[in-house]
Order: C-alpha cells, then sequence, then structure tokens
C-alpha cells in the first residue's frame, strides 16, 4: 500500500511509518470469494497482498459487466471508507491474500496527515480515470481494439505492480471473464484473441501473453497509458 502511494506523492518517514502502522487483519480469500457485495455495508477497506480482484455489477438478465481488474498494492474499495452502502461487487478473481483494514482507521489517518489523505484521493481518482477508459472502450472500440487494449493496460500496470517482466506476464482472467469485461461473448474473445497471434502481435501459452509487437497493438487499440496517471512507468512500456 506505501509503495503505490508513494506513485503519487511523496511521504515524509511520518507519514510511511502510519501507513505501515495501520491496524488490520490478514485474510485468504479463495478465487470467486466475495469481498463486498452490492448493497452491502462495508467496516474495512481491502488492500490486495496479492491475487486479483474485479469490480462488477449483475444485470436484470443476469448477465455480469466487469468495471476493473484490481492486483497487489491496490485497495480496492477505498471510496467504501465514505460511502455508506456499496453500489457493486468486489470479489476475488484469483486465491487472494488481503489486509482487511478498518474505515475508521483510514478515515483518522486521512485527516490527521494530509499528504497521505491526498495521495488516497488520488487513488481514488485515478480509478476513476480507469472506469472512464474502460467505458469509452466497451462503447466505441471494435473487438478487436477493445481486446488490444485492454491487453496493453494490462502489460503497463502488471510492469510496474511488478507481476510482468516487461512485455511478458500472465492474463489472470479466462475467456469469459474477458467476455464480461469487453462486452463481448467468449467465442469472440477466442476468434480475437488467435487473430492478434496470427498477425504476429501477441504469442500465448495457456494464461501467458508475450506482446511481440507493442507499438502496433497499441496502435491498434488506441491506447495511451495517460490515463493511468503512472509517472514511474518504466520508458519501455510507455
Amino acid at each position: 500500500m506505501l509503495e503505490k502511494l508513494q506513485l503519487w506523492l511523496p511521504l515524509d518517514e511520518q507519514d510511511q511509518e502510519a501507513v505501515c502502522a495501520l491496524p488490520h487483519t490478514l485474510r485468504t480469500l479463495r478465487a470467486h470469494e466475495y469481498i463486498v457485495r452490492e448493497g452491502d455495508r462495508p467496516t474495512h477497506c481491502c488492500l490486495l497482498l496479492s491475487g486479483y480482484a474485479i469490480r462488477h455489477k449483475i444485470a436484470g438478465s443476469g448477465d455480469r459487466q466487469i468495471f476493473s481488474v484490481h492486483m497487489k498494492g491496490d485497495v480496492v474499495d477505498l471510496h467504501n471508507s465514505i460511502l455508506r452502502r456499496s453500489d457493486h461487487n468486489i470479489q476475488a478473481l484469483t486465491t487472494a491474500e488481503v489486509a482487511m483494514i478498518p474505515n475508521g482507521a483510514i478515515k483518522q489517518i486521512a485527516a490527521e496527515l494530509p499528504m497521505v489523505g491526498q495521495a488516497m484521493w488520488y487513488e481514488t481518482l485515478v480509478d476513476a480515470a480507469i472506469f472512464r477508459e474502460w467505458t469509452l472502450n466497451v462503447g466505441r472500440r471494435d473487438a478487436r481494439a477493445r481486446t488490444a487494449h485492454l491487453l496493453c493496460e494490462f502489460s503497463v500496470r502488471l510492469t510496474v505492480a511488478g507481476l510482468g517482466t516487461d512485455r511478458d506476464f500472465i492474463l489472470p482472467m479466462t475467456q469469459e471473464q474477458l467476455a464480461d469485461a469487453l462486452a463481448l461473448t467468449s467465442i469472440h474473445i477466442n476468434r480475437t484473441l488467435k487473430g492478434l497471434e496470427q498477425d504476429g502481435l501477441i504469442e500465448r501459452t495457456k494464461r501467458e501473453i508475450r506482446i511481440i509487437d507493442f507499438e502496433q497493438l497499441s496502435r491498434i487499440g488506441d491506447f495511451n497509458a495517460g490515463y493511468l496517471h503512472l509517472d514511474r512507468i518504466p520508458r519501455s512500456v510507455q
């Protein structure tokens, strides 16, 4: 959490010690286990120590829309320290280790240490920026562009989080989950991934993705990493 917050703003020694001293309870979540359900009144914020989680909502038809994927270092429901009731679901995508931090402790540190509070605010603003980009992705890009964009985003975010090596990373989502994130069918996702592979842009081995031509893939996906606001992104992935 400290490393993630310091991507946004520099924190002094007092700030760093206070973040590390936040009270918390460690939990191990099974894949697909819910962290928060829509309608819940959360009492804790969830920090991901390992694994992945997703935000999503279920339509009246039963169809699911995934809004974002979260990874190590993300406080996946920071806004729930302020909002009284959750308006969406947060669910473990894989087995995950989490630290559950009481909402009261989050409010207290944000009030007493302004730089920490600003860094947390920045975190929620970047979440909102990602939501906007994902809305544009599913609303105005075709299937090939949507898929290319998501792969480019994962490449950048996983590299910054230390979970990927340059253009080589493990994609934590099944084709069905990708379909729910990109508003496509599993069959369409499979066909699109095969097309990108046949064009020499990516290679796949089970869940492992290797991006062969990031520049061309980013052009196809209309990808610009600016919305991630990651000033420390390595030059190799910008």
